[in-house]
């Protein structure tokens, strides 16, 4: 069994030794236009370098770097055609543009207050029928609330009947003093022409909305002044939404909000900003921003739980920006790749400024038309010599000069 294993194993070692031989044989196509090998780089894009193939820590091979891939300029780095294709680099051209940012906020429905109102009475009285007596009931301007008996209403149109007899000036004051009792022309009218007093007076309902509140019951008794319904014209509905203080500049009156709602999934309604309330709420530092929502099926519902996306622009005027995927930051600096053509990429320093998810605006190092790598920018690093030109932007500058660090 021993003489076995050590057939297999020497076997094995024979195949190995023959495909070696066999590799180093055959002619290196894969360097073809690339020029004459200089060296292998580190793998991991370390600043390591050596003349033969080897391995690094972890296993991995040394990558050969040949002639053409290492320009004059130390700035740049040549990748081949072939391998650009492999990797799937794709360029943009920074352009000048508007950058619109999506700020999120939460919120809430509420009825409109300009489309509210409370009904009440001028006199005291008694219900003796209440035709609306279900609060979320619909009406209609005019509709008839309730019918009331009241002493107070029957005494004026008692003097008003009296005093159309007579005729003159006292007349004349009789329908003031029912006008100023809330009685509209129409009634006083019938009771001057019909020449007697009626005994009960229909409240009619002053808009047109829904019951939010009923507070009366048939048959009691109300004084002057006492609310009976809170009706609301739910129509069109606010919505207020919380914007957090870093983001309420820039959200302005007038501007689309795309609205989304948990009792409605997947659906979005538009909406636009009518108002920002001056005032911040000090405990979760948001303002509250006023989005009006037409809502004539009634569909959203008081305190429904919002959701608002407003497109912002990230600055005031067009600048110079580019898909943000394009941005390489090594947390001291930003980097893009600008595509010099035939392969050949200058990694570039550039100033940013606001970013989206979308797009990052270059204050400065870069002119509009310029083309910088969008996808594979990493790829790219790991088939060239990138590190190695970006250590003029890389370089640690905390460190002290080796004349520093001399002692005197």
């Amino acid at each position: 069994m021993t003489a076995y294993r050590q057939f297999l194993i020497g076997f094995c070692l024979g195949l190995l030794l023959i495909n070696s031989a066999f590799a180093q044989s055959q002619p290196d196509t894969e360097n073809n236009g690339r020029g004459k090998l200089l060296y292998y780089r580190n793998p991991m894009g370390l600043p390591d370098i050596s003349n033969e193939p080897k391995k690094d820590s972890m296993g991995m091979d040394y990558i050969p770097v040949y002639e053409n891939e290492v320009n004059s300029d130390d700035n740049s780095v040549q990748v081949s055609l072939s391998k650009v294709q492999k990797l799937g680099v794709r360029t943009e051209a920074a352009k000048t543009r508007i950058i619109k940012r999506t700020i999120r906020a939460v919120g809430t429905v509420q009825p409109d207050e300009s489309r509210q109102m409370i009904v009440t009475t001028r006199y005291d009285g008694w219900i003796e029928e209440l035709n609306v007596n279900k609060t979320g009931q619909q009406v209609k301007e005019g509709q008839p609330l309730m019918t009331i008996y009241s002493p107070q209403i029957a005494l004026a149109e008692q003097e008003l009947v009296l005093a159309n007899r007579s005729g003159g000036g006292i007349s004349q004051a009789a329908r003031r003093k029912l006008s100023l009792l809330g009685i509209s022309e129409s009634e006083i009218e019938s009771v001057r022409k019909s020449g007697k007093p009626n005994r009960t007076i229909v409240l009619p309902a002053p808009m047109s909305g829904q019951v939010l509140e009923k507070m009366v019951i048939d048959g009691m008794h109300i004084q002057a002044g006492e609310p009976l319904y809170k009706i609301v014209d739910l129509s069109e509905v606010w919505v207020l939404a919380d914007v957090y203080e870093q983001d309420v500049g820039l959200i302005k009156p007038g501007q689309e909000v795309d609205l989304s709602f948990t009792a409605f999934p997947g659906e979005k309604v538009k909406g636009q900003v009518d108002f920002i309330y001056p005032n911040l709420t000090m405990q979760t530092r948001t303002a509250k921003v006023r989005v009006l929502l037409p809502n004539p099926d009634n569909r959203f519902r008081t305190d429904m739980y919002v959701s608002a996306e407003f497109q912002a622009p990230a600055s005031g005027e067009p600048i110079v920006s580019v898909p943000s995927s394009a941005i390489l930051d090594t947390g001291k600096h930003q980097i893009v790749l600008v595509e010099k053509g035939e392969g050949k990429y200058e990694p570039r320093e550039v100033k940013v400024g606001q970013r989206t998810a979308e797009y990052t605006e270059i204050d400065e190092g870069l002119q509009e038309g310029e083309s910088v790598v969008v996808s594979a920018n990493f790829l790219i690093d790991a088939e060239s010599n990138l590190q190695s030109a970006l250590k003029a932007f890389t370089k640690d500058e905390s460190q002290p000069s080796p004349e520093k660090e001399k002692k005197p």
